[in-house]
């Protein structure tokens, strides 16, 4: 398999904090591979760096045969292609306002594109934002991300409908690369799992590996507290 995206050496160095430290890690195609760590880890600082939502300070990221990490490369068109999903299910950035909304209605409900869109376009008039469904979310202010977040959240079982779609596009062979706290998710979809520590790649192994036989310290700890 080839690999979808590369990490290599990668650094965030924000200006009182080393955030990432020299990660490294790959991701093949159909693969699921899901990021673990403790809060404050810098989990979604390395995946944000990945569709170049955070610049790093040195390393190199590639997308396919795209390097996100250079300034000339068209990251518009990446994240097209290239969406990344947060340990809170905030927005997927290569998707429209109102596919963000109606993206689990269509793969659990299994209702119509329209049906979807109409239920979106009414929780949407609810917190405001009926005017901005053809939006993407970086065209948005933090305010309205929110509002976008919480017109999703209206479904009290939303959480477990994204992770039922997750699986569904894990089992369908699209790659993904999660940062997540869903332990259950990790056992039945990743094929890697990473911890991380401290902005630093502690430890990367298949779910039944690391789970029950954790090799780093480090790793043993976290688990023991969570587990």
């Amino acid at each position: 398999m080839s690999d979808r995206i590369r990490i290599e050496k990668v650094n965030k160095v924000f200006p009182v904090v080393h955030a990432v430290k020299d990660a490294s890690l790959t991701v093949k195609k159909g693969e699921v591979v899901l990021i673990i760590g403790p809060s404050g880890s810098r989990k979604s600082t390395l995946l944000r760096s990945v569709n170049r939502l955070e610049t790093v300070t040195s390393g190199r990221i590639w997308i396919d045969e795209d390097e996100v990490t250079n300034p000339k490369t068209d990251i518009r068109k990446i994240r097209e292609e290239a969406g990344m999903v947060f340990q809170s299910f905030n927005l997927f950035p290569h998707q429209r306002v109102i596919d963000n909304i109606s993206i689990a209605p269509r793969h659990v409900w299994r209702l119509t594109k329209d049906e979807s869109y109409e239920q979106a376009r009414l929780l949407l008039k609810k917190v405001g934002l009926a005017e901005k469904e053809q939006s993407y979310p970086d065209q948005l202010s933090g305010g309205q991300q929110q509002r976008v977040a919480i017109a999703r959240a209206l479904d009290p079982e939303l959480i477990k409908e994204v992770l039922d779609v997750m699986l569904d596009l894990a089992r369908e062979g699209m790659t993904m690369l999660v940062v997540s706290d869903e332990m259950g998710f990790a056992r039945d979809a990743a094929d890697k799992v990473v911890f991380m520590d401290e902005g630093e790649v502690i430890e990367i192994a298949a779910p039944s590996k690391l789970f029950s036989s954790p090799e780093h310290e480090r790793t043993k700890r976290f688990l023991n507290h969570i587990l």
